[in-house]
């Protein structure tokens, strides 16, 4: 997967230096050192001598794609850096077989929604070593899939509703009064005819105007489920995100030093989840990588950190967003491919659900 870019023709002078710069941010990924010109040489076959790269280096720095961070002869990329490297990605390496096998097999063992969405993470974590975020399933994009009613006590009945997403809730409705099997058989039907196979803001909708038109004999009993589902299908921001390595953020807090968008501002925006939900909200289909990289995201706490993203679904709708949070210095290759691969196969797991 590649993110979106705008392709223009370099001529042979600003390929060179493209190149200069690639193997900047390879090394500088790699060793989180500041890279030199006699390194770049030593390590890389550019096909120029040691001037001719000292010269490109100092263009790139008058232009921006580089920086020296102190006073060693040594440079770092930059925002502006990362971002021409990242649209520069003409291909993303893509997973060998046994890696798409061992994710498709670690994420089909999920015994439920909640289980996926935490293997995902899990799983995102590890083969990124950054933080991994996956949104739930925004309700709004799911419909009904079963509605089961069961019986507790003549009084007392459980509630399971189910939705196209593998989302699973129960709730109790304590009755006014005893309900017969007749009863019950009759509530069961009126109630499954209102949701099942409805988005869940037109299913509230019409599971709350079921009482008008109910039987008089089980009125009193629509109206309490009535009340329970309509509170059921209501969006849970506190269930929102799911999170999984953030141990590795601190392992890169040197990556943070200095910045206005320190390593604690960054766990701390973690914490607020608001304002990850807003980074995720672009991701709108499926297949599409989003890189936002520093002061790109907008976002005054997070000019340290870049955050590669995507949406995950099924059938060609979007149920949620899901991505990678770490420094600017990453792996963006690795990262773009371990994202879109996850969250295809999240996305074919809950398919098949």
């Amino acid at each position: 997967m590649r993110p979106v870019r705008e392709v223009k023709l370099l001529s042979s002078t600003d390929e060179r230096r493209f190149e200069v710069l690639r193997a900047i941010v390879a090394d500088y990924v790699a060793t989180k050192e500041p890279v030199g010109s006699k390194v770049l040489v030593e390590r890389h076959n550019l096909g120029v001598s040691s001037a001719t790269v000292r010269n490109d280096m100092a263009v790139l720095e008058a232009e921006g794609y580089i920086t020296q961070p102190h006073t060693s002869s040594g440079r770092v990329p930059t925002d502006k850096g990362y971002r021409q490297f990242v649209d520069r990605i003409a291909d993303v390496k893509p997973l060998s077989a046994a890696e798409r096998r061992a994710i498709l097999e670690f994420l089909e063992s999920g015994v439920d929604l909640d289980d996926i969405l935490r293997r995902g993470v899990r799983l995102l974590a590890q083969l990124t070593r950054q933080v991994a975020i996956v949104q739930y399933p925004t309700l709004s994009a799911s419909s009904v899939r079963h509605l089961e009613v069961v019986a507790l006590t003549p009084a007392r009945l459980l509630l399971v509703l189910i939705t196209d997403t593998g989302r699973v809730d129960q709730r109790i409705v304590e009755l006014g009064d005893v309900l017969d099997d007749e009863g019950l058989s009759d509530l069961r039907v009126l109630l499954g005819a209102a949701l099942e196979g409805k988005r869940l803001a037109a299913a509230s909708i019409a599971v709350s105007e079921l009482a008008e038109n109910a039987p008089t004999r089980i009125r009193d009993a629509v109206v309490r489920a009535a009340t329970v589902l309509v509170e059921t299908l209501v969006e849970h921001p506190e269930e929102r995100l799911v999170l999984g390595g953030t141990a590795n953020l601190t392992r890169n807090a040197a990556d943070f030093a200095g910045l206005s968008g320190s390593l604690r501002s960054v766990l701390e925006a973690l914490e607020e989840q608001v304002v990850i939900l807003k980074l995720l909200a672009a991701a709108q289909q499926p297949g599409m990588v989003t890189v936002r990289i520093g002061e790109e995201t907008q976002i005054e706490q997070m000019r340290g950190a870049s955050m590669v993203s995507t949406g995950y679904g099924a059938q060609g709708t979007v149920l949620g967003g899901m991505g990678v949070l770490g420094p600017t210095r990453m792996d963006y290759p690795g990262t773009i491919a371990s994202v879109a691969a996850v969250a295809r196969y999240i996305g074919e797991v809950l398919a098949e659900r």
